[in-house]
């Protein structure tokens, strides 16, 4: 588990029963991506053996750029429709969980100057990890590629995955593409983890590798598995705590949080007088859970899925990064050789 991963997402993970899927099976199918998660994820994994960034010739981080680029057009191969979506402008409430991320960074790159220095190169690779930043380099870089890639971008006022989980939630897309479980706070019906071409991962500090397949959560299954309302799946969710309540209610853990809440029923002034949310918190649970109810969105964005911009791609990665041409150029052929197989496939089903 990575830092950024929200408390209530680890809390609840031994709760929940996805549904294993295939690439091959989410062919066609329309994916609102939390473009942050994703970036987090490249920056930390794709790195040097000692947890160096890839860089270009200038001493750029390039690590996002060849995440993004190897996995969608990969993805795009497939058949799968790609849109990302940017977090807006940070809750007021998540400013706490900022100050501990900060802080966790800050004793990072303190641990990372003394491994560089002893030459500890296990070291080096933890600590460059947890020190990892996205800039806003890194942000609009992003999506100066996506765009290039033809893929729509779409900018959210405040939590990516709020706004993605409205999309999906609204018929513009079939599911949220996230590692983290709090976009089904946000009522996304349909939740793809593990979106990868790859099934193959390393074990964290082992030498083997285990499979990883795509799966598929459902919010009124697991709702209904745990006989739980959505209401009570946030009223859970701030128990073992959020981003807007770091750390939760101490000495509940999932299982027993579930209890208060069947216990309670919807009535949360009841259920957070009990565990004395006030002796853990100097917000109020209201205010807590209307943000988680009411995360802010807009309409104001544009699915438009467009052709791939060979020489704006060629700019940004070939001329701008080092990037090879014939790696660019191949994964384009691969690109258009799926289009035109999709497309007499597609012609002969018409005939039939």
């Amino acid at each position: 588990m990575n830092i950024y991963q929200i408390n209530m997402g680890i809390a609840i993970s031994p709760l929940v029963k996805p549904i294993q899927t295939s690439v091959e099976g989410l062919s066609g199918k329309i994916i609102i991506i939390d473009a942050m998660n994703i970036l987090y994820q490249f920056v930390t994994t794709i790195r040097q053996y000692d947890g160096t960034p890839l860089k270009d010739s200038h001493g750029n981080i390039t690590s996002h750029l060849t995440g993004l680029f190897s996995r969608c057009t990969r993805l795009m191969q497939k058949g799968l429709k790609l849109a990302f979506v940017f977090d807006g402008e940070m809750p007021a409430l998540k400013a706490a969980e900022r100050a501990r991320r900060d802080a966790l960074k800050t004793k990072a790159i303190d641990a990372l100057k003394e491994a560089t220095e002893a030459k500890d190169t296990k070291a080096m690779k933890k600590y460059s990890t947890q020190s990892t930043k996205i800039t806003t380099q890194i942000i609009e870089e992003s999506k100066e590629l996506l765009d290039a890639l033809g893929i729509p971008v779409i900018q959210a006022p405040s939590e990516g995955e709020g706004q993605a989980a409205y999309m999906v939630k609204k018929g513009d897309g079939d599911y949220v593409g996230s590692q983290d479980y709090d976009c089904l706070l946000y009522g996304a019906p349909k939740v793809v983890r593990n979106l990868n071409i790859s099934s193959r991962r390393k074990k964290i500090n082992a030498l083997t590798y285990k499979t990883i397949l795509p799966e598929i959560l459902i919010l009124k299954d697991f709702l209904k598995n745990l006989d739980l309302t959505i209401n009570q799946l946030r009223a859970l969710a701030m128990l073992v705590g959020t981003d807007f309540n770091i750390g939760g209610i101490k000495g509940l853990g999932p299982k027993k949080s579930i209890q208060m809440v069947k216990q309670f029923g919807e009535d949360f002034e009841s259920l957070f007088k009990e565990v004395k949310w006030d002796d853990f918190f100097d917000v109020p649970w209201k205010e807590v859970y209307e943000l988680v109810s009411n995360i802010p969105i807009t309409n104001n964005y544009k699915l438009e899925w467009k052709e791939i911009d060979k020489d704006k791609l060629n700019k940004l990665l070939v001329e701008e990064h080092d990037f090879s041409q014939n790696r660019i150029n191949n994964a384009l052929e691969e690109l258009e050789k799926n289009k035109l197989k999709t497309q007499q496939t597609n012609l002969g089903n018409f005939f039939k």
